[in-house]
């Protein structure tokens, strides 16, 4: 199963190779290679406008995921019946959104893209950070996703998750 790759934006030149490779990492770290998943590259329009739409928040933000299966436990992979449900869902990555963080915190802009992917997956995977408690749970599998990326490609990358009572 394969990784569908979109860029829809042109505000920040992004090199899709480099992320594709990440993701790959990241669907090996996680063992969910047999598993379809969509990543779709946005501005802060679109992104503004996807947030408004399904979590009635007017502004842009990094990132939003469309789990397949809504009803997922954090930690257990779903367990299909039919070839055609071997699907994870869809991110959408705020690439203008990540690149003004990167500018104000000094950050390498597809490192982050390979972070918030990350995050976006564990959303997919049936993550929240809606409790102090999902916070730590959440943050905890980004950390051990994180770290094995670093010593599958010997980049270290840092999490951007803040706590639950900030708004991501």
């Amino acid at each position: 199963m394969g990784v569908v790759l979109r860029n829809l934006q042109k505000v920040v030149p992004l090199r899709r190779a480099r992320l594709r490779r990440d993701v790959v990492t990241l669907r090996h770290i996680l063992g969910i290679q047999k598993f379809d998943l969509g990543i779709i590259c946005v501005d802060n329009q679109k992104m503004q406008q996807i947030n408004h739409i399904y979590r009635k928040k007017n502004t842009p933000t990094d990132v939003l995921s469309f789990p397949f299966y809504e009803d997922l436990r954090p930690g257990k992979l779903p367990c299909p019946l039919h070839r055609d449900e071997l699907n994870l869902g869809d991110i959408f990555l705020g690439v203008e959104f990540v690149m003004k963080q990167c500018q104000e915190e000094s950050l390498d802009l597809h490192g982050a893209l390979t972070v918030v992917t990350a995050h976006g997956i564990c959303h997919l995977l049936g993550y929240r950070h809606e409790t102090e408690e999902e916070w730590t749970e959440m943050q905890q599998r980004e950390n051990y996703i994180l770290s094995e990326y670093s010593r599958l490609t010997g980049r270290h990358l840092d999490p951007l998750m803040k706590r639950c009572s900030q708004d991501r």
